[in-house]
């Protein structure tokens, strides 16, 4: 049975999904996992990747929940983040390796590959407007919007936007530097190893 992965991400619109869905698979399959590859279900808001996996899990899918963390991560796991956050309970027969966080932000992993930006966005990239703290997680969610739209504003793709550019830029990300800097990111992908 393949996993589905419910992301948060992909807006409303068909088009943005799709691009959701290509990005996270891109990233994905360069872990080594092609062949082997979840399914990726993009679900716009983190309300409606929550209900969508709830109602999975009751269905008894092999099913995993990828959201944004939306701020520093203290709890001691991810449901207990998200009954902080959002007030969610843990859905029956669900466990902690079912849930993970993108910490703070997924563009929070964009910080992990520089090198990944600068190509995307060519001549005018100012990597020096980017937030210097190697410790990626610890950024905050505005520092790190912030920092992209800096440093982003003078190319010829224009300023950061999460609609036109999230996803094109986490296909070229490379899995192996977030992982080194997101204690959360290599979670999930350690995650989907197991499971495919």
């Amino acid at each position: 049975m393949s996993v589905k992965v419910y992301v948060e991400g992909g807006g409303d619109s068909n088009p943005l999904r799709t691009a959701c869905r290509q990005g996270f698979s891109a990233f994905i399959r360069k872990v080594g996992l092609a062949g082997r590859m979840p399914s990726i279900v993009a679900c716009g808001s983190r309300e409606n990747a929550f209900d969508r996996f709830r109602t999975a899990a009751a269905n008894k899918q092999t099913a995993l929940l990828l959201i944004d963390a939306e701020g520093p991560v203290t709890a001691t796991g991810p449901w207990q983040h998200l009954k902080r956050q959002n007030n969610w309970n843990r859905p029956q027969a669900v466990t902690d390796d079912q849930c993970h966080l993108m910490v703070q932000v997924m563009e929070s992993w964009f910080l992990a590959d520089v090198g990944a930006l600068e190509s995307f966005y060519g001549q005018n990239f100012r990597k020096s407007a980017l937030p210097q703290n190697p410790k990626i997680e610890e950024v905050s969610k505005r520092s790190v919007e912030t920092g992209l739209e800096q440093a982003t504003r003078n190319t010829s793709k224009g300023k950061y936007d999460k609609g036109k550019h999230s996803f094109e830029i986490l296909a070229e990300v490379d899995p192996t530097l977030v992982r080194c800097k997101s204690r959360h990111a290599d979670r999930f992908l350690s995650e989907l190893e197991q499971q495919s």
